[in-house]
């Protein structure tokens, strides 16, 4: 099954709205500007679509270099080339959301936050731990509301996973894994001048298979592994690779240790035969409980049998408003994303991914279509997840023969002005991210 080029959340179901929201018929409608209507820009217009419906939200204004599709907009909303016209027209915004490039995250974020709004970043947050410190020194500073665009987190499987953990129903935790294998064509690294990069210049991009198409799987390991923050993260290792004529990784492992001692192995690829719903595996002493997240659905694997359940989620537009109109906690918070961010970082300041030999590369499909597959690569992400070792570690014949990028953890790095301003951010935001 091919997964649409984009977001590890793309497909997942809108929800209705919960009953958090009978302030709606009594309380005024949150004025939301859009920033990027293209790419998952698409998503948030259908989204807001919905949410304006129901009178809980009023698009009043997006801005995109790229003019909408006739009637992708309301015609009630105003359309801006960039952010920092919109803010000079549009006033009493309460929430902005930014679905732009990643390299564009931060300025924009910023922009937003000192304009008085709270804000939907989607992720990866930024595109360096030194202009993560920055934004949240800035929304602490301004006292603003930072929710960051990982879907999966509204899961109520969350939950579930903390008891199925608590009651040992899998026996003592002994490590985490996720599992992503998806396809990628030639298509997808021509969208947009950003795809693929690590980076544009002097400006971080940092677009890999870990820290955005498969982005989902890292954060929602951690998640269920406990680790947030920057100070829930022992140590990193990167085993990096690629397949496809680009820059950043297409095929990896992360390894990752958290502050409680928790292995958390991440083995991704954007270069299978056939893209597969990625999952997290709970690997315990007397079981396994495997998520599947952007289907919510749970199974648990142990002696007495095997059992599923789907489950229903929140959307994190709808949490930001009900934290804004009752305090309802955030689902997805900016220091939360820490984590994250220290995965982010150590693929930033690895060693440039390492090609793999083509005589291990199978092309499949004609032209733009055509798409890159490592040969044998779903069994090398099932060995990696099931034994916590690198590529490199299996003996792979198109693997490194060196020790994968060890990131000591030390002091993160002070806040460094950013390369680009908000202006020229806008003018960036041709491809959402």
């Amino acid at each position: 099954m091919r997964t649409p080029s984009g977001s590890a959340a793309d497909s997942l179901p809108l929800n209705a709205i919960p009953a958090a929201f009978p302030a709606a018929a009594t309380q005024a409608a949150t004025r939301v500007a859009l920033v990027g209507v293209h790419g998952f820009g698409t998503h948030h217009l259908s989204n807001l679509e919905r949410l304006q419906k129901a009178g809980v939200v009023e698009l009043v204004a997006v801005a995109d270099p790229q003019p909408p599709a006739p009637g992708a907009v309301p015609g009630t909303a105003a359309v801006f080339p960039g952010l920092d016209e919109l803010l000079a027209e549009t006033k009493d915004l309460g929430i902005i959301i930014v679905a732009t490039p990643i390299q564009t995250h931060a300025p924009l974020a910023l922009a937003a936050l000192a304009a008085g709004a709270d804000l939907y970043l989607e992720k990866p947050p930024v595109a360096s731990l030194a202009d993560f410190n920055k934004l949240t020194a800035a929304a602490d500073a301004s006292g603003q509301s930072v929710q960051i665009g990982f879907q999966s987190l509204g899961s109520h499987a969350l939950a579930a996973i903390e008891d199925v953990v608590a009651d040992g129903t899998i026996g003592t935790l002994q490590g985490i894994s996720a599992t992503g294998r998806w396809v990628r064509d030639r298509a997808y690294f021509q969208r947009s001048r950003w795809a693929g990069k690590r980076s544009i210049g002097s400006i971080d991009v940092v677009d890999g298979v870990a820290t955005n198409p498969l982005a989902h799987a890292v954060a929602t390991a951690l998640r269920i592994a406990g680790a947030r923050t920057l100070g829930d993260i022992a140590s990193v290792e990167t085993d990096l690779y690629r397949a496809n004529d680009i820059e950043s990784d297409d095929t990896s492992v992360i390894r990752i240790r958290t502050a409680s001692g928790i292995p958390v192995t991440c083995a991704l690829t954007i270069c299978a035969a056939d893209s597969v719903e990625p999952y997290v595996t709970l690997q315990g002493s007397e079981g396994t409980a495997v998520f599947h997240y952007t289907e919510d659905r749970l199974t648990i694997n142990t002696a007495a049998g095997q059992t599923e359940q789907a489950y229903g989620r929140d959307d994190l537009t709808e949490n930001l408003i009900a934290h804004r109109s009752n305090g309802a906690g955030l689902i997805s918070p900016l220091l939360d994303s820490g984590a994250f961010m220290r995965v982010l970082e150590a693929v930033r300041t690895a060693p440039l991914p390492a090609r793999i030999d083509p005589a291990y590369i199978r092309w499949e499909g004609d032209g733009d279509a055509a798409h890159a597959v490592v040969v044998g690569i779903e069994d090398a992400l099932e060995r990696a997840t099931r034994q916590h070792a690198t590529f490199s570690e299996l003996g792979l014949p198109w693997a490194a023969s060196t020790p994968p990028a060890s990131t000591p953890l030390a002091s993160a790095p002070p806040a460094s002005t950013l390369n680009v301003s908000a202006g020229q951010a806008s003018a960036g935001q041709r491809t959402a991210s």
